[in-house]
Parts: structure tokens; sequence; C-alpha cells
């Protein structure tokens, strides 16, 4: 197969490419500006190709000859979310999804995450619905654009698929090392409410997308997820332990939407980046737990690290 993976110089992007690179299939890495890294773009099985999913006249090309397309690419760690979200997580999807369909493409797999079907705890976990009520905008966009593909497929030969990913971690992964830089500096805090999250070792979120890719009726929507899922809180004091630093800061929820305000109102005045915005911690607050009884099914059967306790080894 020739697989076309958007974003490949992205932080799980080139991840998946790494991870890819010695198997069977031919690779088609779409960058912007950034170039993926050295040893990606040196693989004797990867094709190194430049558009921007802002432009679709920059598609056609790229999606030519492509079996199967996984859609990482987007924006991040940039103030007023609401102006750009809406461009990058559902127009860009809207523009290659259109691409893929006159390519004959045949599959189309767009990372998601199960924050858009709303809080959802172990008591009542994300199902895989397709009509979820969010609340932060990052979750509404990309609910929007999932729902855009599953319409534009329906009834044609590209089947499109949802990864609804958890929380990845491991090392290397971007969130999870910015984490470890903050404890070392006792700079971490999280607020005191207990949020949900179901984890994802790192190798088991790759295979699973390779199973996505290699799965002959492998379609629609799938959950994510590792066996226990826990508190953030728990989980931050577990690295914490691992690591051996001090467990992070606990703060009221209204300190960390301060904090998120100033961090916008810097990056806009100074054109910075911001790695804090009102709507980051909006999601980041939201409890998330996943039923992931298809995923097993389909996907993945038995997960290499199904516990936290298994996969930190992994940090």
């Amino acid at each position: 197969m020739r697989v076309l993976i958007t974003g490949a110089a992205g932080n799980l992007g080139s991840a998946l490419a790494r991870f890819l690179s010695d198997g069977p299939h031919d690779l088609r890495l779409l960058v912007h500006r950034t170039p993926p890294p050295p040893d990606i773009a040196a693989s004797p099985r990867a094709e190194v190709v430049r558009a921007d999913l802002a432009e679709p006249a920059t598609l056609p090309a790229a999606c030519d000859g492509v079996d199967c397309i996984v859609h990482f690419a987007g924006r991040l760690f940039a103030p007023r979310p609401e102006r750009f979200l809406p461009t990058t997580n559902l127009e860009y999807v809207q523009h290659l999804t259109a691409a893929a369909l006159a390519a004959g493409v045949r599959k189309l797999i767009l990372i998601s995450f199960p924050h858009v079907e709303g809080e959802s705890s172990p008591a009542a976990p994300a199902t895989g619905r397709p009509n979820g009520d969010p609340a932060s905008v990052h979750a509404r966009t990309r609910l929007a654009a999932e729902q855009f593909l599953t319409a534009a497929a329906a009834g044609r030969p590209t089947a499109a698929v949802i990864l609804r990913a958890g929380m990845i971690y491991g090392r290397g992964v971007l969130m999870i090392e910015a984490a470890r830089w903050l404890m070392r500096r006792r700079l971490l805090a999280v607020w005191t409410r207990p949020t949900w999250i179901h984890l994802l070792a790192l190798p088991d979120f790759l295979r699973c997308v390779q199973a996505a890719i290699e799965g002959e009726r492998v379609a629609g929507i799938y959950n994510l997820g590792d066996d226990a899922p826990m508190t953030l809180q728990t989980f931050l004091d577990a690295l914490a332990a691992h690591w051996g630093y001090p467990a992070p800061w606990r703060a009221p929820a209204w300190s960390f939407y301060w904090a998120g305000w100033c961090c916008e109102g810097y990056a806009s005045m100074f054109g910075t980046a911001a790695p804090l915005t009102r709507d980051f911690i909006r999601i980041g607050m939201a409890s998330y737990v996943s039923d992931t009884t298809r995923m097993t099914r389909e996907l993945l059967p038995d997960l290499v690290f199904p516990t936290l306790a298994t996969g930190l080894s992994l940090l």
C-alpha cells in the first residue's frame, strides 16, 4: 500500500512514519514548511511531498496513487484558537476529503479524541456516538470534521475511519516531555477537581493505526484506550514518583484560566507561541473514559501495555 501521512513533521505524525518505515508500505509524507526528521526522510520507503491543506489546488498531486491517508495535521499552541480552529480542524479536513474522494483513495483515517462526545466517565463511558455535545472549541470543530468526513464518504469507495485516541504517553510525546520539564523545575500544577482520563501507550497507539490502515473492513468510529482509566491527578503523581520529582502543585481551577488568559495576551502582543490557552484548559478539565470494545474486537485484541504500571517502562 501507499500511505499518505499528513503532519508527518509533527510529533505523532513523525512517530507513525518512523514506526511504518520498516514495514512493507510505501510512505508519502505530506509536510507544509517544516521538513520531517532526517532519519524518516532518508528511509527508502518514504517520499516527502509539500502541500498546503489551506490550498486545495496543492492536494490532488499529493493524493494521486495513494491507498490510505492518515490525517494528523493541525495547529496548536497559538492564541485565540476559536479564530483558527474552524479552519485548521474543519476546513483542512474538507479540503483533504475532497482530494481523497477525487483520487479514489480507499481509506481516510482521521485522528480524533473522545472529548468530542462531551464529558464521560467510568460510569458513563464514551461509546463512539457521532453527535456529542462538547464544551471546547477544539472538540466541537473536530466533531464537525468527523461528521463532514462521514457524510462525504457515505456511499463512496473511500472508507471513513475515525480513531478517537485517549491520552497517548511514551518517551518523546510532546505533552509528556513538557510535563517532565515542568516537574523538574517544580513548575507543574494541576487543578483540584478529579478529572478522568483514558491512557494509551504510544506503541499500542501506533499498532492501532497500523491495524486501521491494513484492515480490509475497518470503517467508522473506534475509541482507543487501555484497560485502566484513572484521574489526571493520579497519572501526574505517578509520573512524578517514577521520575523522582515532587508531585505537582494543586491549585484552584480559576488560576489556570487566568494563566491561559495571560499566556494568550502575551502571545498576541509579541507574536509568540501560546502553550496555554483558555480553550486548552477547558478541554483539559473535561473527563473522558471510553468503551474500547470495538478497538479490541477489530483492531488490537491484546495491548502490549494494558495499564500505566506496565507502561511506565516507556518513560
